[in-house]
């Protein structure tokens, strides 16, 4: 069982988790062992919340596929074990992320002052440029 959060908690069941050999240089260890994770979360079967399940689906990052299955490979420690937990870790967050709620920004226009600033360092460099001309 996976604990999102205090009220959300995703069954062993919906996850699922494969060991594969680790990618790069390694050795014979690499070579043998197969120590890398390699995680699939299915959030349109899954018993997360329909809040959860939108605002994953509406997420624009390369782990979740078109057909809304998060893929996440873990390879980074040496031991299975640290990188199962290191998968199921980021599954967490990744969910987590979409829970908070952002404020929605306020639209702002920058102050005469600043208008003003701007417009005279565009003269400053203008001048400077007229400078390096050629002279006729």
């Amino acid at each position: 069982m996976l604990h999102v959060s205090s009220s959300i908690a995703i069954p062993d069941h919906e996850i699922e988790i494969h060991a594969i050999r680790s990618q790069g240089a390694g050795g014979q260890n690499v070579n043998k062992v197969s120590s890398a994770i390699h995680l699939r979360f299915d959030i349109r079967a899954s018993s997360l919340p329909p809040f959860y399940k939108e605002e994953l689906l509406r997420l624009r990052d390369h782990r979740i596929s078109t057909d809304g299955v998060i893929t996440i490979k873990a390879q980074q420690h040496r031991t299975q074990e640290r990188n199962r937990e290191d998968a199921l870790d980021r599954l967490r967050l990744l969910i987590q992320s979409v829970g908070i709620l952002r404020k929605k920004r306020k639209p702002t226009k920058p102050t005469k002052g600043s208008q003003n600033r701007r417009i005279e360092r565009k003269k400053r460099q203008g001048r400077l440029k007229a400078l390096r001309r050629t002279v006729d």
